[in-house]
């Protein structure tokens, strides 16, 4: 890797106009893997020489900025889905057994109501409506009683559309099977006065935004809570519709936590996908300990993908929840996230207002960007594996965190990634003792529940803690 950065690193300077064009991209916040594409892009059409330069520079680029990038298979991690399930709540029990018998049992629930699954599998056709309410000391709950019995093959739009409160959804699989991916849009759509939704320790494979929220009618479904949930797809979807498998617009108080999300590929439109946003002039959302891998199984796709977003890639005005979104996003909070192997920016921020970013590891993407006058976030503890940056009037408060300024991307210098033993495989053993630093208060990290006051720079202190027992 050495001799091949010592051989490339004339032809990128040559190409960006020596040390002038370093500066430029510097102070312009352009990392190697966004110059890349626009290269060969611009290249492409001329005659083979021309374009046969345009492929080698892009790829030296790429190689110099994201190493080897290969498929992989993440170790099994505490974060997402997990083998145990929750405690069973107390309620009426309503056992299924069938489809039909469980979208009845769904259509006439009550308060209270805990409607389990059968072991099985189970056919949706249709879009299912969840618009019976619960309460806050009765919720209507869907489960299985064990994770892994139940598999939901969805051939729908949406699968469950919520539009009441107090539901919640546990330990089912659900798998959208569409012929198309147009088809697949939403496992989860909530919707309108279904404040208070909670899914949890759900796996959710194939599907364009497994989880949708949004306004309707006036109301909007504000205090959710999306946790330990693995969300992914298996192939690349090939679609121009939406794809982030948690979108949410317009609606407050949401807690994203402990989720692992990963390979939300899009091929089809502007190619553009996110991990998880919120925006729509949305309230003091919550991601916290979550994993975002861009790329594991997908990986080296075309296209560009964004790990987690306030204000994603802003919302009609029609959309918004103030119906003119003089910002996309206030008061939230991302903290304790691991994000990793995007081809853009880990963590976007646009027109996203009082913005807290703490104690996060960003690995393998093209950093944090602050865009727009009306985005201000404060830094403290971050360790990015790129630049922070800040453009079009945003405005960024960076405190004590780690992070690698633009230019020595370009020579293929990566000083945090270099900390951990593999990170492109999640290896993220520390290769020697990690910078610590004094944090001023104790607080939970990815990995373990209490971090005291002196800590590592990132979500964690020790992955291992973060694997299975006997995967690490």
């Amino acid at each position: 890797m050495r001799l091949f950065t010592l051989l490339a690193v004339p032809l990128v300077l040559a190409a960006s106009s020596g040390a002038a064009g370093l500066y430029i991209l510097q102070s312009e916040g352009v990392t190697p893997r966004a110059l890349a594409p626009y290269i060969e892009k611009r290249t492409s059409g001329h005659n083979s020489l021309i374009e046969g330069a345009g492929r080698f520079t892009s790829t030296t680029l790429l190689r110099l900025d994201r190493g080897d990038v290969g498929p992989y298979v993440p170790p099994a991690l505490t974060l997402g889905a997990q083998p145990d399930a929750p405690r069973a709540p107390a309620g009426n029990e309503r056992l299924v057994a069938s489809s039909e018998e469980a979208w009845r049992a769904i259509a006439n629930a009550a308060p209270g109501d805990v409607i389990t699954f059968l072991p099985g599998e189970y056919a949706l056709r249709a879009t299912v409506y969840a618009s019976l309410t619960g309460t806050a000391s009765a919720p209507i709950v869907v489960r299985a009683a064990r994770p892994g019995s139940v598999r939901i093959d969805v051939a729908a739009a949406e699968g469950f559309k919520v539009t009441a409160p107090y539901w919640r959804f546990e330990n089912l699989q659900l798998r959208g099977t569409c012929k198309y991916d147009d088809t697949c849009d939403h496992a989860f759509h909530v919707v309108g006065k279904a404040h208070h939704f909670v899914a949890r320790n759900n796996t959710i494979r194939d599907f364009n935004a497994h989880f949708k929220i949004n306004g309707e009618g006036g109301a909007f479904p504000d205090h959710g809570l999306i946790e330990s949930n693995t969300l992914s797809n298996a192939a690349p979807r090939q679609t121009s519709h939406p794809v982030t498998p948690i979108d949410l617009v317009a609606a407050s108080d949401w807690t994203i936590r402990a989720n692992l999300i990963q390979d939300f590929v899009k091929t089809g439109g502007d190619r553009i996908s996110y991990g998880a946003f919120a925006k729509g002039g949305a309230e003091r959302t919550v991601f916290e300990r979550n994993v975002v891998l861009c790329e594991a199984a997908l990986a080296g796709q075309p296209g560009q993908r964004v790990g987690l977003s306030f204000g994603g890639g802003a919302t009609g005005k029609p959309y918004c929840r103030d119906g003119r979104c003089i910002t996309e996003h206030d008061g939230g909070i991302m903290r304790a996230n691991l994000v990793s192997g995007c081809s853009d920016v880990g963590i976007y921020l646009n027109s996203a207002a009082n913005t807290t970013l703490s104690d996060n590891t960003i690995l393998n993407t093209a950093g944090v960007q602050v865009r727009f006058p009306t985005s201000g976030a404060t830094l403290e503890g971050n360790l990015v594996d790129g630049p922070l940056w800040s453009d079009e009037g945003g405005m960024l408060r960076a405190g004590d965190n780690l992070h690698t300024p633009v230019w020595q991307l370009y020579f293929g210098w990566h000083p945090q990634r270099g900390l951990f033993a593999d990170p492109a495989r999640l290896d993220l053993r520390w290769r020697d003792e990690a910078a610590g630093r004094d944090a001023g208060a104790p607080a939970s990290g990815l990995c373990e529940n209490v971090r005291e006051t002196q800590r590592d720079y990132g979500a964690f202190d020790n992955f291992a803690r973060c694997l299975r027992r006997g995967t690490g």
